[in-house]
């Protein structure tokens, strides 16, 4: 069975299991998951010739993969509830031409055995057109399920596994061709008030910045965190940086709030420079007539 067929075998069931569910029932659900996605890796190893081992790179002859892009070069941000898709674009070769080729999105430890969760193609293999008479351009997408493939932990680094056969049964199978983030989405507010506002009262700018939290499928404060404050006249212009703060805790988890004193039209807007785990966000500006 392929590795794409292996996988939808167990993923209903996966899905059904971890949808809704925590404790004991959603740790079961994500290892049945990492399960089945390894189970896919072996079929598809299977059926390349003299048979593969997961643990490491392997390959026989002078099949090549190179010039791996995932999702156009960018990060990948992903929300609680949306499913994201994700197309992974590669080049492979061989003197013969190229016969198939596959790929697997994955988190984890040093090797693919050591995998936590990932993800196979929507498709049962990549599809592969062919450049030359040595070479293909080969493309396969994915789709992430923030309910069903991640967990917080999961955020930060994942990798590239993939396979490709020439036509004359040369191969190779690396389990890190290509490394990119996975990162918790992230939201941004700012409310400047009052508004419209007298010429020298106070003005109170208030913000929040939250990301997405893989285990509750909510979107929580983002604590202790750099944001900047910027401003720019109303009538147009750049955004400059006045200040940078801390997001609060506890109670106020996620939350910026600062004053200033209302002199001309002004543009407010908070920004947030992102981190391993988390995208860069900012904030619209929200503009305050001063009378």
């Amino acid at each position: 069975m392929s590795g794409a067929l292996a996988l939808s075998a167990l993923a209903i069931p996966v899905a059904q299991a971890a949808a809704g569910q925590t404790g004991d029932a959603a740790a079961a659900a994500r290892t049945a998951h990492e399960s089945a996605v390894q189970q896919a890796a072996s079929a598809q190893q299977k059926a390349a010739p003299f048979g593969l081992r997961s643990a490491a790179d392997d390959g026989y002859g002078d099949t090549t993969i190179s010039n791996v892009v995932v999702n156009g070069g960018k990060d990948v941000a992903v929300g609680t509830t949306n499913t994201k898709t994700v197309t992974v674009s590669f080049t492979a070769t061989d003197d013969s031409g190229i016969d198939w080729a596959t790929a697997i999105l994955w988190h984890g430890g040093a090797t693919f055995d050591d995998m936590d969760t990932g993800v196979t193609g929507n498709e049962e293999n990549a599809g592969c057109t062919a450049t030359s008479a040595t070479t293909a351009k080969c493309t396969q997408t994915f789709t992430i399920d923030p309910q069903v493939d991640l967990t917080n932990a999961a955020a930060g680094t994942w990798k590239v596994w993939a396979l490709a056969q020439g036509n004359d049964a040369d191969y190779t199978q690396q389990d890190n061709v290509k490394s990119f983030s996975v990162k918790r989405y992230s939201k941004l507010t700012v409310n400047a008030s009052p508004e419209p506002v007298l010429k020298g009262r106070t003005i109170t700018i208030t913000g929040s910045l939250t990301r997405a939290n893989w285990d509750t499928s909510k979107y929580a404060g983002y604590t202790q965190q750099s944001v900047k404050l910027q401003s720019r006249p109303a009538s147009g212009g750049t955004y400059a940086t006045l200040k940078t703060y801390t997001s609060g805790s506890g109670s106020t988890a996620g939350q910026v709030k600062t004053t200033r004193t209302a002199s001309t039209d002004t543009c407010w807007r908070y920004s947030f420079a992102g981190t391993s785990t988390t995208p860069a966000v900012t904030a619209t500006g929200d503009c305050v007539d001063v009378r």
